[in-house]
């Protein structure tokens, strides 16, 4: 049981301590560190590989493919609490912008125990946005759990501001 509740520590202070170190850190390293994926996390991290490129292919059915029913969706200081209110507002317009500006992953870790993984990104978005140029450093945690289907995204928490 100590381990169970160790990891969840670590966790709650993954993601308590992610955005604010990515706020603050300047970004040094052009190319993904892959070796922070552990072995176990690596099935989820693909999944969260596929949704982002399924926003990028503005492919909304299977973006929602990879998300649970009731995923938890933090935004901009917003809410979304399940698939299908995430489905009426903000999947169009986040899809219309990943097709858009293209996101180039900076750094990633991701780990796994048992059925759930969680996968932290920092990355950085370029182009241009509905008449605007776009040049911004996003970090992102995303909690999965898995089930008799696979990987499914059950939160999401997305952060960014101007690139420097």
């Amino acid at each position: 049981m100590m381990i169970g509740k160790g990891l969840a520590m670590l966790f709650v202070a993954q993601l308590t301590a992610a955005p604010l170190l990515a706020a603050t850190a300047q970004v040094t390293q052009a190319a993904p560190a892959a070796d922070a994926v552990s072995p176990e996390a690596g099935e989820a991290a693909k999944v969260v590989d596929a949704f982002h490129a399924a926003l990028k292919q503005n492919n909304a059915s299977a973006a929602l493919a990879l998300l649970s029913e009731d995923v938890l969706i933090f935004e901009g200081g917003y809410v979304e609490r399940s698939k299908a209110e995430y489905a009426s507002h903000h999947l169009a317009t986040d899809a219309a912008f990943a097709s858009a500006a293209p996101s180039s992953l900076l750094r990633r870790s991701a780990y796994a125990d048992g059925d759930t993984a969680w996968i932290s990104s920092e990355t950085r978005t370029t182009g241009r946005y509905k008449d605007k140029a776009v040049d911004r450093l996003s970090t992102e945690s995303m909690v999965l759990k898995k089930d008799v289907a696979g990987w499914r995204i059950v939160h999401i928490h997305w952060s960014s501001r101007p690139a420097p």
